[in-house]
């Protein structure tokens, strides 16, 4: 399986995203069984937020995780704009770690900019990190201009990844947000990897005809061709959500598949490269 490095740790190249997760408690139980599925699938990496059902989704996932020893998993958890300073990012913080039912976050995420200064919410970061609560930091949802703002920030430079919309019909940040993460060294985090959360574009890529013919030929589904897309170059790891457990392991299991050479020369002419810069996309 392809593997992405955040910070000193070695990664499946699929993770499992939990938006929309825990909302509603009819399907808990289902929900629980697509995340245990996509662990045993092979992957390590649960992304969740205080923002995903006030709480939710985190509790969620606590739930899920009973039996599993905590270094089993890869935990992510984001920080709301409102939160994200000196006098509130650490009651925050705690608050997510008893819902998660977990001592510490491996990652934590400043989930898109708000009002409190960028140099505030760094340093709070940092010295979250040296507490000890949490084991590395990034952002999300942040543009080119974003991040190099980051970079001139003091402390800006330990962040170790962005996380950003990404998938084969929204291409947008291969203009200038990948290539300048690239040159860091910095991984991203493909949020929306198969179009979730926009249902026209789902049905607009689970329909187009390249992309089917590509499934077939390799005997998988549209969404796992659509996962390899996205984790074709080193430095990506994407966090499809579901709530069904077959397609959790189907997910994980597009970490084994290859693209041939000539497949991809297909799904660039079908969904070209950005030759200009485009507005961050997100949902």
């Amino acid at each position: 399986m392809k593997t992405v490095t955040i910070g000193k740790t070695v990664l499946p190249a699929i993770g499992l995203g939990t938006w929309h997760m825990g909302d509603d408690p009819r399907r808990e139980k289902q929900e629980i069984a697509a995340i245990r599925a996509g662990l045993t699938a092979g992957a390590q990496l649960i992304d969740t937020a205080e923002m995903y059902g006030d709480g939710r989704a985190e509790r969620l996932v606590g739930k899920a995780l009973q039996g599993y020893a905590r270094e089993q998993v890869y935990l992510v958890d984001k920080v709301l704009p409102a939160n994200a300073n000196a006098v509130r990012m650490e009651a925050s913080l705690d608050q997510s770690l008893r819902n998660v039912g977990t001592d510490y976050f491996d990652l934590y995420l400043y989930h898109w900019r708000g009002s409190t200064p960028l140099e505030e919410t760094v340093s709070e970061l940092n010295r979250l990190q040296a507490t000890g609560k949490i084991r590395h930091w990034g952002v999300s949802n942040f543009d080119r201009a974003d991040l190099e703002e980051l970079w001139q920030t003091p402390g800006g430079d330990q962040c170790v990844v962005n996380q950003d919309l990404y998938n084969i019909g929204e291409r947008g940040i291969e203009y200038d947000v990948l290539p300048w993460q690239q040159a860091q060294k910095m991984p991203l985090m493909a949020y929306s990897p198969v179009a979730q959360g926009d249902t026209l574009g789902t049905q607009r890529l689970t329909n187009n005809r390249v992309l089917r013919a590509i499934a077939q030929a390799h005997q998988v589904s549209v969404f796992q061709v659509m996962l390899a897309w996205v984790i074709r170059q080193p430095g990506v790891i994407a966090i499809p959500q579901t709530s069904q457990p077959e397609h959790a392991q189907q997910n994980v299991q597009a970490g084994d598949l290859y693209l041939t050479e000539q497949e991809l020369i297909q799904l660039q002419q079908e969904f070209p490269t950005p030759t200009q810069k485009q507005p961050l996309a997100m949902i």
